[in-house]
């Protein structure tokens, strides 16, 4: 996987740099709105999200001029999704990437703001970007507010879901929409700007909703399977939530084997692109790794 983790850590020196020449560490009044952003968007972690969407992009040939913008946009949307739901309100956390969630170092109302600053700026950043032409930008903004909306949808079904019983229907419409969407999106978006045909375009939906389920199936997994140290979170939380989550309903090895045929269907997906989708399959598979 030396490929992928070079692969990676070249989207965030991308995107670090573009989130950072958009929101400077010095600027307009207040500073301490400003400070409670960055500590979020530049709190580590792989920025995955935006690597699919310029994984995707590429793959139909588009430059990473032209899709920097977008997935930076797509980081601070994840940013303020992330922000809110470790709220004392929501999911109640104090870890987020190994160090204190935006909460616990500045306060909950700053967090809040920031996290409806950094909302508000993914639409502006997408709807600004003279780079795509304006059709290209409405479509993305359109699919980003749709996405946006969703993750709200699968918070409300997450916190309602707790303490009861569900099905494995209830918990891939909780997860399609909470995590799914934005993923999905962000498969989407490299494609769409890539100039993608519609069959190409229902290709990588259909990965990124495939990849975007894989995603919180390990996500579940490690929740139980590893510890606070190795998560840079906090560790167990889902069990003491008593959440709707595969292994609860499954167990831990039915859930991996799940996780398994998650990983296949995301890859007959895009099967008709061929070799232009390769860093995509790494990705796939970079994903389904993640609970070996």
């Amino acid at each position: 996987m030396a490929e992928l983790d070079d692969f990676f850590a070249e989207v965030t020196r991308l995107i670090s740099a573009e989130l950072d020449w958009l929101i400077p560490a010095d600027g307009d009044r207040p500073q301490s709105l400003r400070d409670a952003i960055r500590w979020s968007l530049f709190g580590g972690g792989k920025h995955f999200r935006p690597a699919l969407l310029i994984a995707a992009g590429r793959a139909f040939g588009a430059s990473d001029d032209k899709l920097k913008k977008t997935a930076a946009a797509v980081e601070m949307l994840h940013t303020y999704s992330l922000i809110h739901d470790d709220l004392p309100s929501m999911d109640d956390d104090d870890l987020r990437r190994g160090r204190e969630t935006c909460h616990k170092k500045f306060g909950e109302a700053s967090a809040i703001l920031a996290g409806d600053a950094l909302q508000a700026l993914s639409f502006q950043v997408i709807a600004d970007d003279t780079k795509l032409a304006v059709e290209t930008r409405i479509d993305l903004v359109s699919r980003l507010a749709k996405a946006a909306a969703k993750m709200v949808v699968g918070q409300q079904l997450d916190l309602e879901a707790e303490g009861r019983e569900t099905s494995l229907d209830d918990i891939e419409l909780i997860h399609r929409n909470k995590t799914g969407a934005l993923i999905r999106f962000s498969a989407e978006a490299g494609a769409i700007i890539g100039g993608a045909d519609q069959d190409e375009i229902s290709a990588i939906s259909k990965y990124g909703e495939r990849i975007g389920l894989l995603f919180q199936i390990t996500d579940d997994l490690l929740d139980i399977t590893r510890t606070t140290e190795q998560l840079g979170k906090t560790a167990g939380k889902d069990v003491a939530a008593d959440k709707a989550t595969y292994p609860s309903l499954y167990g831990i090895e039915q859930t991996r084997v799940l996780a398994s045929e998650t990983h296949r269907d995301a890859l007959d997906a895009i099967g008709p692109l061929g070799e232009r989708a390769a860093k995509l399959r790494q990705i796939a598979e970079f994903i389904v790794s993640r609970n070996a």
